[in-house]
Parts: C-alpha cells; sequence; structure tokens
C-alpha cells in the first residue's frame, strides 16, 4: 500500500490557511488588498462578533468576469502576476493567489461581483471535499462583495487559540487603519454590530491628509509632527515624522510603508531609531507615519506568507538615505516650526483671532509688569557672540568655559539688566518678534521666562544651555579629521571565519572611522590603530559591534555614537547650572542662540527645552472673557 498520499484541495487549502489566516484580522488585510488592487474607491467593511460570526467587505472596483469567478476561488490563480519578471516588480499589495481559497476552506464564504453597472451579476460559491464552485446569477451593483462567516467552525483547534470579541477587533482595526493611512484617495467605512466606528472620506488635498492622519493617529500627533519630503537618486521619502518630545513608551505609532505597502522591517527600524537617538529621551520610541517609495525591482516582497517583511536589495543604500533623510529633518525642526504647528492647529479649532489677543496683552502690558528703561531697539538685532571651543583632549576636566560664554551674552548689552514696561508693549505690537520672544524674568535660577506675540515661554535654562553647548562641540569635532592613533601592542581577535571576511572586505569603511584592521589569518584580526578620541575604550569589544552593525545594517555608527556619548557628557557638565543668576541679555543671549541651534527643542537625553503657554490658555486659566 502506497505511503504517499496526495491531500484533498481542502485540506491543502487549509494547511495554506495556516499560514495565511491566522485571526479574523488576516482575512480583512487580504480581501481589503484585493479590493484596492481592483481600483476600488470606496470601501465598506461589516463586522460582527469580532469577525468570527461575519466579515464582509463592499467595493466599487472593477469587479470580476463571470468566467473568472472560478478561478478566483482556486489556488494559486492571480491576475497580477505572469511570469518571473512579473514577480521581481510587484506593484500590487496582493498577488500570491491563495487568499480566497485559503479563507474558503475555513469560513463559510461566498462572492458576489459585477463588472458592468447595469445591476446584474454573479455569484459564486464552493462546496464540499474537493471545493467545487458553483456560479449563480445574482443582482449587485458594479463592483465586488465578500462574505465571509462563521471563521474556523471546521477547524476547531483554531477557533480555540482565538481571543475575545474586543481583542480580535482591535487587532482587525489596526489593519484597516494601515490602510486607510496607505491610501489616501480610497474611502473607508467600517461597522462593528452594526454601530460605525470609522467614516473616513478620501483625502485629495494635504489638509485632507492631516485630517486622515489625525483621525487615525490622535489629533495630539498631527500636532506634535512636521511633514517630510526628501528626494534623492530615485529613493523618496515622505510622510509626518513625529517631534522628538512626543515620544510613547511603546513603539505603538510608527507607521512605514514601502510603496503603498506596510511593513515591519529591521533595517528601517534601525534606520529610523538611530535618526531619533540623538534627542530621545532614554527608552522612549519615536512617532511616525512615513512612507518610501523606490522602483518595485529594488524590493523583494516574496519572503514572508504574509508579506509583513521585505527584503531590500540595496540595503547600506536605503539605511543611509532614511537614516541622512531624518536625520536632517529633526535637526531643521526650529521653534519657528513648532510654533507655527501650534498656531496652525488653534486656527482649526476656532481660536480668538491674533489681533484681540494682542490688543488685551498690550492693555496688560501697561500694569507695570516690568522696570527700567530697556531699549527694545537693541534687544531686536542682538546676536549672542558665538563661543569656541578647544578641542576636546584640551577638556580634560569635562568642563566647557561656561562664565565666558555668560559673559559673551552680556557683553553685547553693556548695562541692560531688566527689560521695562515700553519693551513689553513693543513685544505685544512689533511683527517681527524672534519666535522665542524676549526674556522678562529668572524663575528660581532655573526657568527663563520670556514672551512672544502669542503668549508666554518657558525655558530650562540648564537644558538649553546643554543642546547649544553639543551642537557647538560637535560641529568642532566633526571640522576636524578622525585622528588616529596607534596602538603600543596591536590587539589580535579571534573571530569567525565570516566575520574575518567581512571585516576585509570593508577596510574603507573601518578605515574611514579611524580604525586600521588586519587580517592575519582565517579566523584572526589584528587592530593596530582606533580613533584618538576612543582610546580609553574597550577596543575588542567595540570592533566587534562595528563588525555586527556592518553585518546587519550594511554600515555603523558605533564610533560616531561613542564619540557624541562622550560629548554629550562634557556639555552637560560645561552646561550653565541651576541657582545661576543670569541677567536679561545673557538670557535674551541664550534664547536667541536656541533659535539658530539644531534639535534645540530637547536635551541630550530627549528632555524638552522649553514650552510655551498661548495667551488663550491663560486667560482660560483666570476665566477671562467668560
Amino acid at each position: 500500500m502506497s505511503k504517499i498520499n496526495k491531500l484533498s484541495p481542502r485540506l491543502a487549502n487549509q494547511i495554506a490557511a495556516g499560514e495565511v489566516v491566522e485571526r479574523p484580522a488576516a482575512v480583512v488585510k487580504e480581501l481589503l488588498e484585493n479590493s484596492v488592487d481592483a481600483g476600488a474607491t470606496r470601501l465598506e467593511v461589516d463586522i460582527e462578533q469580532g469577525g468570527i460570526k461575519l466579515i464582509r467587505i463592499r467595493d466599487n472596483g472593477c469587479g470580476v468576469h463571470k468566467d473568472d469567478l472560478p478561478l478566483a476561488m482556486a489556488r494559486h490563480a492571480t491576475s497580477k502576476i505572469y511570469d518571473l519578471d512579473d514577480l521581481e516588480g510587484v506593484e500590487t499589495l496582493g498577488f500570491r493567489g491563495e487568499a480566497l481559497a485559503s479563507i474558503s476552506s475555513v469560513s463559510r464564504l461566498n462572492m458576489t461581483s459585477s463588472e458592468e453597472a447595469t445591476g446584474s451579476g454573479w455569484k459564486v460559491v464552493t462546496e464540499g471535499r474537493d471545493m467545487e464552485a458553483q456560479v449563480l446569477p445574482a443582482a449587485h451593483p458594479q463592483g465586488t462583495t465578500v462574505e465571509v462567516r462563521d471563521l474556523f467552525f471546521n477547524t476547531p483547534a483554531r477557533r480555540k487559540f482565538l481571543r475575545k470579541e474586543k481583542t480580535e477587533f482591535g487587532h482587525l482595526d489596526d489593519v484597516v487603519k494601515r490602510l486607510a493611512l496607505s491610501h489616501f484617495d480610497v474611502a473607508f467605512t467600517v461597522r462593528h454590530n452594526q454601530r460605525v466606528i470609522h467614516s473616513l472620506k478620501s483625502a485629495k488635498t494635504e489638509a485632507e491628509e492631516d485630517r486622515r492622519v489625525a483621525s487615525v493617529c490622535g489629533p495630539n500627533f498631527i500636532q506634535n509632527a512636521v511633514r517630510v519630503d526628501t528626494e534623492i537618486s530615485g529613493l523618496r521619502l515622505w510622510g509626518w515624522m513625529g517631534l522628538p518630545t512626543f515620544s510613547r513608551s511603546q513603539a505603538d505609532l510608527q507607521y512605514f510603508f514601502v510603496n503603498g505597502r506596510h511593513v515591519r522591517d529591521k533595517v528601517v527600524t534601525h534606520a529610523v531609531r538611530q535618526a531619533y537617538r540623538d534627542v530621545l529621551y532614554h527608552g522612549r520610541h519615536a512617532a511616525y507615519v512615513l512612507y518610501f517609495e523606490l522602483d518595485p525591482k529594488g524590493v523583494d516582497v516574496n519572503v514572508h506568507p504574509t508579506k509583513h517583511e521585505v527584503r531590500f536589495r540595496e540595503t547600506r543604500q536605503v539605511h543611509d538615505f532614511l537614516f541622512r533623510s531624518l536625520h536632517r529633518a529633526i535637526a531643521e525642526v526650529t521653534p519657528e516650526d513648532t510654533l507655527a504647528t501650534d498656531d496652525a492647529l488653534a486656527e482649526t479649532e476656532g481660536n480668538v483671532p491674533q489681533g484681540q489677543i494682542i490688543g488685551e496683552f498690550r492693555e496688560q502690558a501697561a500694569l507695570g509688569l516690568g522696570q527700567g528703561g530697556g531699549q527694545p531697539g537693541v534687544l531686536e538685532s542682538q546676536t549672542a557672540a558665538p563661543v569656541y571651543y578647544a578641542p576636546a583632549a584640551n577638556h580634560t576636566s569635562g568642563v566647557a568655559p561656561v562664565r565666558e560664554t555668560m559673559q559673551a551674552y552680556g557683553a553685547l548689552h553693556d548695562g541692560v539688566d531688566t527689560i521695562g514696561a515700553t519693551a513689553l508693549t513693543e513685544v505685544s505690537s512689533h511683527s517681527d518678534v524672534p519666535p522665542l520672544g524676549y526674556a522678562v524674568a529668572q524663575l528660581h535660577g532655573i526657568y527663563i521666562l520670556a514672551e512672544n506675540q502669542d503668549g508666554m515661554i518657558v525655558v530650562d535654562m540648564h537644558a538649553a544651555h546643554e543642546r547649544v553647548t553639543y551642537e557647538r562641540m560637535k560641529v568642532s569635532w566633526q571640522s576636524q579629521s578622525m585622528k588616529s592613533q596607534p596602538l603600543l601592542v596591536p590587539v589580535s581577535m579571534a573571530i569567525s571565519r565570516g566575520e574575518a571576511e567581512l571585516a576585509e572586505d570593508s577596510d574603507v569603511l573601518f578605515r574611514r572611522l579611524g580604525f586600521e584592521v588586519e587580517r592575519m589569518g582565517p579566523e584572526t584580526l589584528l587592530v593596530r590603530q582606533i580613533p584618538v578620541f576612543l582610546r580609553d575604550a574597550n577596543v575588542e569589544e567595540l570592533v566587534r559591534d562595528v563588525i555586527s552593525d556592518i553585518k546587519t545594517h550594511g554600515s555603523s555608527d558605533r564610533v560616531e555614537g561613542r564619540v557624541n556619548t562622550l560629548l554629550s557628557t562634557m556639555a552637560c557638565h560645561g552646561s550653565v547650572r541651576a541657582n545661576r543668576k543670569l541677567t536679561i541679555p545673557e538670557m535674551n543671549g541664550l534664547l536667541r542662540d536656541m533659535e539658530r541651534t539644531e534639535r534645540s527643542g530637547q536635551c541630550n537625553h530627549g528632555r524638552p527645552t522649553w514650552t510655551q503657554m498661548s495667551m488663550k490658555e491663560l486667560d482660560k486659566l483666570f476665566m477671562r472673557g467668560r
């Protein structure tokens, strides 16, 4: 008797369903992707009991021809690829041709479709052990409706692993949100147990796209995000990047799309994490909605059954492009950009007109909040003198010249230690007021109080000065070449053959980082030179980490990371401390430096350096205007 038997079509499809259909959310993902590929501009999703009892998806796409309906339910049948060349440059979301066959093998599925707008269509159902398809006439507008009932009714072992209704719908809702973010031109309506959960109109303008992102990710995300759009050599990155101060305790607000497909990729994750590394608080996660576009032939989407993962053909190029684009975008965020985002959101929420606020502010300026005879014209044109740092090797104590820095700030305004009521009035009415305004006072030796056109600015002076000092030290360090120091006794390392070959092939990268690494045997490396700045580091551990980064991500920034960590520590110790009394000119000089310094919205450790309270918020505290 033969020991090898051919599986029945239903059993083969049920085995395939184990890879594709994990839970109701997976069913919704496959069906929605088919609808989008069919050119649908409107999608209606009806769910009952978290998708276990019913999943119904209706679209207005191109529909399926009567003769193709039985094939649509067959395994390995698709209209999206024809040969290997098509597979190497997939431009659609679905292409495997397994979804409908797998889903129908573990549920009661029927599909009704029409290619015409006459209202006549056809319905297909599959029954029996061999899953024979039956096609019947049915009334249906142009488009397709797929109805999935009683998921896993014939595979009770699979059904036991399903979670509660609320949990399953949560996963399903995440799928809808991801697709809504990746296809702004499609309108979505989602109902759960006859209750409307989402009603998203198609978005065609930037304002409508902002509104959709806000509805999916929350208004706070849009309020604390900036748009990015970079394109170089056929690679484009655009979307919304959350400000470093808007971080999360977990990575639950991270959406990354490659050619319209939501993916989780370790190269992408590493590049984004590295871009935020210098500004994010320890243990926190960035928030973003980003879209990466490249030639479909440059990415392999056929590496995972559920298509959650991709593989880039030029990993190093992609990693460097993503890192540099986001790193530069973060650096270019200025206080003015942050305030502009807040103002735009305030307008949509129906804030009091700005002229009215200024009028009220001008009245209060005459109450004698300030004293003295400061000259607003002088303050308006002030610029803080630059502070130059000696090479890092000279700062053996790790203390920057704080006193000299503050004296440079104050030297610009001899004898001007206070700002009077005239200056306050001028701040409220002048159109060229700096984003962070002008200093008014110092609070408890820790915070600087300033005012701009919109209200009050509070600055953490140590955190702000720490970032200014840190950025200047980085510029000073980067302006020098990466100097190397020969080791008196070269370090011999025992590594694997593969790591040795990788290190040998990456000789140019090692030299650029300041290392001289020589292969002495099949599994031996000899380190002869290291960067001067890292002379006290564990050489073997550092080289191993660099090799690991090259192996995983195609490049390494371990050396830069170590250097930045040391510079950050020096900047922290060398910045103005709490209870250091600053004069008004010194405070104003620090505010101007913040406006010119990259990443000044947060300190080296990721904490915010300043915040603003608008006049509307202040009025609300004292119930003014009620």
